[in-house]
């Protein structure tokens, strides 16, 4: 690819963020009561997610918005190949988190009674 080519591509996906960022903030201002308080709220919020659409449409078209679905499809497929824990697995390590959880809250507890004992003896 030239050097000529690649600037126009930057250009044009320059422009293409610059159409997201305007329809985004758009989106964004007629959100409030401010703008066309006439119209009802129904309208207003359908309003709203059209220029949010279009503005991810946007720039979903550019190199880095093609880049970005590519990723989302290949963290699909990695998030398919994880397995997941059984409920039974589920609630035994759970069982296991609190039980340690409380030995442990236990254990601290005793040693804080034993060294206050200890430091009121010893200071009286």
């Amino acid at each position: 690819m030239s050097t000529e080519s690649k600037a126009s591509v930057s250009m044009f996906d320059a422009v293409k963020w610059l159409v997201a960022v305007v329809l985004f903030a758009g989106a964004v201002v007629g959100a409030g009561d401010y703008v066309l308080p006439e119209l009802g709220t129904l309208y207003r919020v359908l309003a709203v997610v059209a220029l949010m659409l279009l503005a991810a449409g946007a720039a979903l078209t550019t190199t880095q918005g093609a880049n970005f679905l590519v990723l989302l499809k290949e963290a699909n497929k990695e998030r398919r190949k994880v397995v997941w824990p059984t409920p039974v697995e589920t609630r035994q390590t759970t069982m296991i988190v609190v039980a340690v959880v409380f030995i442990v809250g236990l254990f601290l507890y005793l040693l804080d009674m034993g060294l206050s004992s200890l430091v009121k003896l010893i200071v009286g």
